[in-house]
């Protein structure tokens, strides 16, 4: 029941159905042993399994209290049309049974009149206005068995066509914490749960289920691409986004602005978080849940992608008592993993590290994290200034959106704290002018900033199938390798094999342009030099560009041409 209890337990008090003495002997023995919920529920629970009142007795005084009447599920048939308006995933939630429904109104039966929000949401999710009669629970439950046991059997078969174990997928994954895999469990809930438990085996970083105007398409983001999978029936499309919407916490009654969640899951012994994103269009919510493994955090240096004289320069810089480190690219580009890696790497207990991001994506042991809430007035630059009096040594700040949150990043590292940040620019040079243009001046940026990495992602050759292959030679003049570069070369690619899902690729690996700045570039920062200067100048100085790296990386046999040739640019473009 709802946080209304102690207003139950009044109003059965009040009508001579309970005496305070067998309340205060229910509630001692809530006190003596565990229980989840609250304390009044729990008490209610323990009177009705005492006997001292009946579920009857509850649903006669509400109705009462609340000028409705009350109805004996017994005596009730529920059509068809009525399971078709009001289906098994509502009816469980909120514990209620569709009695009668035509095209504007549906009646129903539930055993918590005072719950507005639940009825509110059902009547969004059917629309139709509600009118309500109180059952007990018990009748509830039972007829909630007896009406949808037939419908969800033969449901099973259509949502699983084609599997060959149904059964089995969701029992890879453990529920969220309150579900009960019961053997009445939805087919929409066994299906939301098999499509999680496969992302979650065939690596995918995301899982988007998009709605198009004769199917709902379902794609998996692996390795950075899209795979698209076997499609549920359209007809099945507001119940999956309502099951996906209930387990992420966020209202299933509202469908014209986006709204993001989380959804906790266990697999085996490790915890997976899934952010969930709902976003309106067309033809229904689409939603995205991105797959948060937090084993990424532990990943080391040389996982990034960095060879030993880069990891050099990486863990150099990042040991740096302080000064701004910039870590710039495009959207899933790696940005936060880096970012995360090199804070990991630097976790020690001697030192004190503040984050502030939006949303906190991964939560690291020794980290002090802080969630961006702007509806309470806790932004960025909010939250910035806040931290700097937490005294900390190392302060990563989620992303450089504005001139506010720039000048006191900045401050921040004129003032003795090393401050790590993501900014949106094509290259690492970029980031300096990208830092005037928002309004810091030139002089500031050139005391404070220390150097700044650009990265993108190109996937990784499988080890298990990668095998040498004969290199083209307009691929490779496209890409700039020269002749005298192709004869230590070691040009491999994957062929496909089980482990890599026949794709050739397994996992992504990063490359890497690191612009470090110099007592010479913080002169021409300070002086206002172009940017195809300051580029010039640090390319003079043996800076790598990104296509470099990743011709590094191809030579090395950790990945093709195509891939470097479609994640990167040259100069002289």
């Amino acid at each position: 029941m709802t946080s209304a209890d102690e207003f139950v337990l009044q109003l059965l008090t009040d009508k001579g159905l309970l005496e305070e003495s067998a309340i205060e002997t229910a509630r001692a023995k809530v006190n003596e042993s565990e229980h989840d919920g609250s304390e009044d529920t729990a008490t209610l629970e323990a009177l009705v399994a005492d006997q001292s009142v009946t579920q009857q007795q509850i649903a006669e005084v509400l109705a009462d209290e609340f000028n409705m009447e009350t109805v004996n599920l017994a005596d009730v048939r529920v059509s068809a049309e009525a399971l078709e308006v009001v289906p098994f995933e509502i009816a469980n939630r909120y514990k209620v049974i569709p009695l009668e429904v035509d095209d504007s109104e549906a009646e129903l039966a539930v055993f918590d009149p005072l719950d507005m929000d639940a009825i509110d949401s059902i009547s969004h999710v059917i629309k139709r206005s509600i009118t309500c009669r109180v059952a007990p629970l018990e009748e509830i439950d039972k007829a909630i068995h007896q009406y949808y046991e037939g419908a969800k059997a033969g449901a099973v078969d259509d949502i699983f066509s084609g599997i060959e174990d149904p059964d089995a997928a969701p029992s890879q994954i453990d529920l969220p914490s309150g579900e009960d895999a019961s053997e009445e469990e939805a087919p929409i809930i066994k299906y939301v749960h098999m499509v999680i438990s496969e992302a979650l085996k065939r690596r995918a970083s995301d899982i988007h289920m998009e709605p198009l105007e004769k199917r709902f398409r379902v794609r998996y983001r692996i390795d950075g691409v899209l795979h698209e999978v076997e499609n549920p029936p359209k007809r099945l499309q507001p119940s999956i986004v309502s099951r996906i919407k209930l387990m992420s916490n966020v209202s299933i009654a509202e469908k014209r602005v986006p709204q993001d969640g989380r959804i906790n899951i266990n697999v085996g012994a490790k915890i997976i978080d899934l952010r969930v994103s709902t976003l309106p269009t067309a033809f229904g919510e689409s939603i995205v849940m991105r797959i948060l493994d937090k084993e990424s955090l532990s990943l080391g240096l040389p996982q990034l992608g960095f060879f030993s004289d880069d990891q050099a320069v990486f863990e150099k810089i990042i040991a740096l008592p302080d000064g701004v480190f910039l870590v710039t690219g495009p959207t899933g580009s790696g940005k936060s993993t880096t970012l995360y890696s090199a804070l990991n790497c630097i976790n020690h207990p001697d030192r004190k590290i503040i984050t502030v991001e939006d949303p906190v994506e991964y939560e690291m042991p020794g980290v002090n994290q802080v969630q961006v809430r702007r509806d309470v007035g806790m932004t960025f630059s909010a939250a910035l200034r806040s931290m700097l009096r937490q005294a900390p040594n190392i302060i990563m700040v989620g992303e450089i959106r504005d001139k506010e949150t720039a000048e006191i990043a900045i401050n921040a590292a004129l003032t003795g704290h090393m401050v790590f940040s993501t900014l949106h620019t094509n290259d690492a040079p970029s980031a300096v002018s990208r830092l005037i243009d928002i309004g810091i001046k030139p002089f500031l940026v050139a005391a404070a900033v220390r150097a700044v990495l650009a990265q993108r992602l190109v996937r990784r050759n499988c080890p298990n199938c990668r095998v040498p292959f004969e290199h083209d030679e307009k691929l490779l003049n496209s890409l700039g390798i020269r002749s005298d570069q192709i004869t230590d070369a070691s040009f491999m690619k994957g062929e496909g094999c089980l482990k890599c899902n026949g794709t050739g690729f397994r996992g992504r690996v990063g490359v890497f342009e690191m612009f470090q700045v110099n007592e010479e570039l913080q002169s021409m920062i300070y002086e206002e030099a172009s940017l195809v200067a300051l580029r010039d100048k640090a390319r003079e100085m043996g800076m790598r560009n990104m296509r470099e790296d990743g011709i590094r990386k191809i030579i090395g046999g950790i990945t093709t041409p195509q891939e470097v040739l479609h994640a990167t640019v040259s100069d002289s473009i």
